[in-house]
């Protein structure tokens, strides 16, 4: 499955959202990656090991399942969550990009590959739809969880 979708964060048209700039979007992303547990309730544990300039691994915990995946950061761009065949998982990717496409825009771009080919898509195509559904939730919540802490201030620091 190979799904896509776009979430607008300034709507210079629209007075009632607050709006976030591109550096505190870029850090409220890179949050997510490295404290994954604000943004994801049922996560019990993430470990982060082989921290690199533009890259870390991580491995996080949901209960019994163990998932290990590599996070690699394109600077004030896309963060991008690679994972490899594991146990029961097939190798799959999840990639944010920021986009502005005009002045005073700004857009996070949502891609997600689960790696399977395009008879094991058709195969789980009623499933993916669900899928699809939640993920989209879930980016959604980011964003909300985001504006909460650029509203808290939280986001206005540069990173270590």
């Amino acid at each position: 499955m190979k799904f896509e979708h776009l979430i607008e964060i300034n709507d210079p048209l629209n007075p009632l959202i607050d709006e976030l700039s591109h550096e505190q979007l870029w850090r409220g992303l890179v949050l997510r990656a490295e404290s994954p547990k604000l943004f994801v309730p049922h996560l019990d544990d993430c470990q982060i090991e082989d921290r690199r300039e533009l890259s870390f691994k991580r491995t996080l915990r949901y209960g019994e399942l163990v998932i290990a995946d590599r996070v690699l950061l394109e600077p004030m761009h896309r963060v991008r969550y690679e994972v490899a065949p594991q146990q029961d998982i097939s190798a799959s990717s999840l990639t944010m990009t920021i986009e502005t496409p005009e002045p005073g825009t700004l857009w996070v771009r949502f891609e997600y590959d689960d790696g399977h080919d395009a008879a094991t898509d058709q195969a789980n195509a009623m499933y993916d739809e669900f899928r699809k559904s939640a993920y989209q939730a879930s980016d959604i919540d980011t964003i909300s969880v985001l504006r909460n802490l650029a509203e808290q201030g939280r986001l206005d620091s540069l990173l270590n």
